[in-house]
């Protein structure tokens, strides 16, 4: 069985195919999925998810960088918050992950002084963030675009336990996961894994090696082969999986144990 470790399922409960997608997903051999927030409109939403299909799904809690605004301290104000159970509450799900969280410089505007507004907020939100996890002691997990230096130089600075960091989708080469490595941290990958043009991203894949490996879909987004152009979903990450142990050189049924017991691990599950 597989797990998809970062998917976004809000889209297809708004497309009223959650079941849908679920019943696909099992079908391919995908056991359990990880339904990672973004802002405080999902994550309500993805613990109400959670609470119903304890079976199959589990959520983690995070405010992205591009949902980050001129409101942010009252959203990151908000997060811890689910680690507690209430009473009356005591049987609701809690995440299993804060993320995702981290700086992305990708989806800036053009104007300089905008952009670097806005920037200044995601550094604060993300360090309010890194905050937060190292007092919950949590797992972490990273979005970084066109940051990757700040965001592992933000990381150093916070005291985050590096074993407990995940840099989801990863798109650097060798040299920046074996940065990860070195501090303990893992990269996780995608459908981009598959990729005619991302040899960068397999070479990294090999050099941290199946130990760490972990597996995701970001759906709907990063469609893999034989997919890629659509629109993604978790039951598609059974071909990232089948493309890895071809990679790595392995059965798949080894591939899919191996990247199953790391994200069980890493996640608590």
């Amino acid at each position: 069985m597989l797990i998809d470790t970062h998917t976004h399922l809000d889209s297809f409960q708004r497309a009223g195919d959650l079941d849908g997608a679920l019943s696909r997903a099992r079908a391919t051999g995908v056991a359990t999925m990880i339904a990672v927030g973004t802002g405080p409109g999902d994550w309500g939403l993805y613990r109400d998810i959670a609470g119903a299909k304890r079976d199959a799904v589990r959520f983690t809690v995070g405010l992205h960088p591009c949902s980050v605004d001129g409101g942010w301290e009252e959203s990151v104000g908000r997060i811890a918050a689910y680690w507690q159970r209430g009473p009356g509450s005591e049987s609701a799900a809690l995440p299993v992950a804060l993320g995702e969280c981290g700086l992305d410089r990708f989806h800036l505007p053009g104007d300089s002084a905008e952009a670097e507004r806005i920037m200044a907020w995601q550094k604060s939100a993300f360090s309010a963030q890194l905050g937060i996890a190292r007092t919950l002691g949590c797992p972490l997990v990273v979005h970084s675009r066109g940051a990757f230096a700040e965001c592992v130089s933000m990381i150093d600075a916070s005291g985050v336990d590096w074993t407990r960091v995940v840099f989801h989708c990863f798109v650097e080469g060798p040299a920046e996961i074996s940065e990860l490595a070195r501090r303990g941290g893992r990269g996780s990958f995608t459908g981009i894994l598959t990729y005619k043009n991302a040899e960068n991203v397999r070479a990294a894949a090999r050099t941290q090696g199946l130990g760490r490996c972990m597996l995701e879909t970001d759906a709907p987004f990063l469609a893999p082969v034989p997919h890629r152009g659509k629109s993604n979903e978790p039951a598609f990450v059974r071909h990232v999986a089948e493309f890895a142990a071809g990679l790595f050189g392995i059965p798949y049924d080894d591939l899919a144990a191996a990247t199953t017991a790391n994200s069980r691990a890493f996640f608590g599950l």
